[in-house]
């Protein structure tokens, strides 16, 4: 197992300017950073890929596809600039070095049709990934894709429809992860769905009901961490906070308030809750 922390709370694009933040993830003894992509380009990520290999941090990487850009569409020229916005993403967590690039990847986060998913947008969206994975995987970059809670996308909520979606993707270059934060929300037993499709996933982030510390609220991570390590899971468990530092999420995801004290806290608490869970 692997400890990681996703690195959106510091801002949409991590530069030199986040230096000791970096640092201090290092100190407490943080395996990685999961850096967002949203802007730059290659050659951004790969300074700040030798930035994290001089501290010890390995990376992976997230991102969400925003405004127009949407694998589902009908519309051929739409999916093709999802798809070429897909390549790009790849493309920067390859000069990161990234192992994988995990977020809502099948459609627009925020985007909304006032119904469920089609057979139709399914299937699009379905192409749209499985060339992109063709385009990813001589790169060394896995796709996980993030099931989210209904208020974000109505296209994946759950583990079953992640685990279904990926199995209709079929590239094995594709796999789908777990976020305690949106099981919370939709699954009726978070650690049961957990236990259930624990040998499928790529990946797992640690975040709190409020999305603030691990640890202070009431989401099951305790018991989803105890279920990870009974079944044999030996990949990342990343912890997932939000704050308003990219204003654009921050309205996608609704967060309004500030929902820890500072960050020294909300990184030396996580870590700490994380290890002494695992061990238990």
């Amino acid at each position: 197992m692997k400890i990681g922390f996703n690195l959106l709370v510091l801002g949409g694009l991590i530069t030199d300017a986040h230096a000791s933040q970096l640092q201090r993830l290092a100190a407490l003894g943080y395996d990685g950073v999961e850096i967002p992509i949203l802007d730059g380009d290659a050659r951004h990520y790969r300074k700040l890929a030798s930035c994290c290999a001089d501290l010890g941090l390995e990376r992976t990487a997230s991102s969400a596809l925003l405004g127009t850009d949407n694998p589902c569409s009908a519309d051929a020229s739409i999916r093709k600039a999802a798809y070429d916005r897909l390549r790009w993403m790849i493309d920067c967590a390859h000069a990161l070095q990234a192992a994988s690039i995990c977020g809502p990847l099948y459609a627009p986060l925020g985007y909304f049709s006032g119904n469920g998913p089609t057979e139709a947008e399914l299937s699009f969206a379905a192409d749209t990934l499985r060339a992109a994975a063709e385009h990813a995987a001589p790169a060394g970059v896995k796709l996980v894709l993030e099931p989210l809670n209904r208020f974000e996308t109505y296209v994946i909520n759950t583990a079953e429809q992640g685990s279904a979606f990926t199995r209709r993707v079929g590239h094995r270059n594709v796999g789908y992860m777990y976020d305690t934060f949106h099981a919370n929300i939709e699954e009726r037993s978070p650690v049961g769905a957990f236990e259930k499709h624990a040998s499928e996933f790529a990946h797992i982030h640690i975040s709190e009901n409020d999305r603030g510390i691990p640890g202070r609220g009431h989401a099951a991570l305790a018991s989803v961490i105890a279920a990870a390590r009974g079944s044999g899971y030996h990949g990342w468990l990343t912890v997932e906070a939000f704050g308003r530092a990219v204003p654009e999420l921050a309205a996608a995801t609704r967060v309004w308030r500030d929902l820890f004290p500072d960050l020294e806290t909300l990184f030396a608490e996580s870590i700490t809750f994380i290890r002494r869970h695992w061990d238990a």
